[in-house]
């Protein structure tokens, strides 16, 4: 991991937000609050090689067929401008943030949302800012593993970045007790350099 950092190189910090690293967020995951230090001694070291960080935010309207209560598999979470959509409070935030659902699509990957019923994606603004900066590699960490960092970092490796997890930064959800053992396979098999 020397190098693991340069002016061409991205860290993106995935959803560390309160419905998710909070013990009373909504969807926590366990070990959520394990990781914010971890991450932030990550984006220091990014800073410190002249590397570029961005932030993703989940930020859904109340209601959305994304949640439970209209349909979907979740429950009410990061619903914009509530405590639960807020980052971690210890989380370092010193770049800017693509929000991801704010018209109530599945927002899994930081580079696109699907719409939950006629299944349309639509591009986030991510792979443009990358790519206006002169970003060739993206460093992926953050929550949780078997959904949002899988998602941007499969999408990361089809818009062409070369593509690394920094699995100390991230766990899963587990909504089965393998699904982030799974989800490392899949990174991995796409080409995505696990660390």
């Amino acid at each position: 991991m020397t190098n693991l950092y340069g002016p061409s190189t991205a860290l993106i910090v995935v959803d560390v937000q309160n419905d998710f690293a909070d013990p009373d967020g909504s969807l926590t995951v366990a070990g959520g609050t394990d990781v914010v230090p971890v991450i932030n001694g990550q984006i220091q070291r990014a800073k410190d090689a002249g590397a570029f960080v961005v932030y993703t935010a989940d930020w859904h309207p109340e209601s959305t067929p994304h949640f439970l209560k209209d349909g979907g598999i979740w429950p009410v979470h990061c619903v914009g401008n509530m405590w639960g959509s807020e980052f971690h409070p210890d989380l370092v935030v010193d770049g800017p943030v693509v929000r991801k659902g704010i018209d109530g699509e599945d927002g899994y990957s930081g580079f696109s949302v699907m719409h939950p019923t006629s299944a349309a994606v639509t591009k986030t603004e991510l792979g443009e800012i990358l790519r206006d900066r002169g970003i060739t590699k993206i460093v992926i960490t953050g929550l949780a593993t078997d959904y949002c960092v899988k998602e941007t970092a499969l999408d990361g490796v089809t818009e062409g970045f070369e593509t690394v997890l920094f699995s100390p930064g991230s766990r899963p959800v587990n909504l089965g007790p393998t699904d982030g053992e799974t989800a490392i396979e899949a990174m991995a098999s796409a080409g995505v350099e696990i660390l």
